[in-house]
């Protein structure tokens, strides 16, 4: 793969073969983050459990203090008095069989969280297939599915952020924009890892975080130093 010349530029200011405290690690992502935009960064945690076991899966999510620096488009499935609830909350999209058409026949999914009453988990599971593997279906570890709708979505708006274990055992997790500066990366980071470390299973054995990696958008990853956490 070919990078450009501001990528080759940014990997020459990292030594990859060093770890990194948290402090100069989001300093570099920053100062890598030579895009035209403003680039989001990411944490890619690798974990020391196995994913293929039930009992040692890793899954929740945690608000950031900053938030992400992303608008959130939120779509409730509820009816009655917590769907007025939801669009009184702030929520864009809320309605019931009428929205899982809508999904289903359209295509639809301009939302990027789906927030869901208990009640109405029978109905969006006949979407379960086309809303999983685009991480959208609602699930009560990650706080959406709830009957307090409005809680759920002032969550969402603030910065609230799902992690999940993919099948080789990561976490890749977005923790704030590259203009949030030093201080806003590092707090978010240092809440997301105080999330996965009490999230951790029971049945993991050994070292827990294995590594921990942060980039940006379009910018080289930075190796930062597990143990700090």
């Amino acid at each position: 793969m070919k990078h450009g010349k501001k990528y080759q530029d940014s990997v020459k200011l990292i030594d990859h073969l060093n770890q990194y405290d948290p402090d100069q690690a989001t300093q570099l992502v920053i100062s890598t983050g030579k895009a035209k935009f403003d680039e989001t960064v990411e944490a890619h945690i690798r974990l020391g459990v196995d994913p293929r076991h039930a009992d040692q899966q890793v899954r929740g999510a945690v608000v950031l203090p900053h938030g992400t620096g992303r608008t959130i488009r939120v779509l409730v499935i509820a009816k009655g008095a917590k769907a007025d609830e939801a669009r009184a909350a702030g929520a864009d999209y809320v309605g019931d069989q009428d929205m899982i058409t809508k999904i289903q026949q359209e295509n639809w999914f301009d939302f990027d969280v789906c927030v869901a009453t208990p009640d109405m988990m029978g109905l969006i599971g006949r979407i379960g297939r086309i809303l999983g593997p685009k991480g959208l279906m609602p699930n009560p570890k990650s706080g959406t599915v709830t009957m307090d709708v409005a809680k759920a979505i002032a969550d969402i708006k603030a910065g609230k952020v799902e992690y999940r274990l993919d099948k080789t055992a990561i976490i890749h997790c977005p923790i704030g924009k590259v203009s949030f500066g030093t201080e806003k990366l590092q707090e978010n980071l240092q809440t997301l890892m105080d999330a996965i470390n009490k999230a951790k299973p029971a049945a993991a054995k050994g070292t827990y975080i294995r590594s921990l990696y942060l980039s940006s958008t379009m910018g080289p990853s930075v190796r930062v130093n597990p143990l700090k956490f």
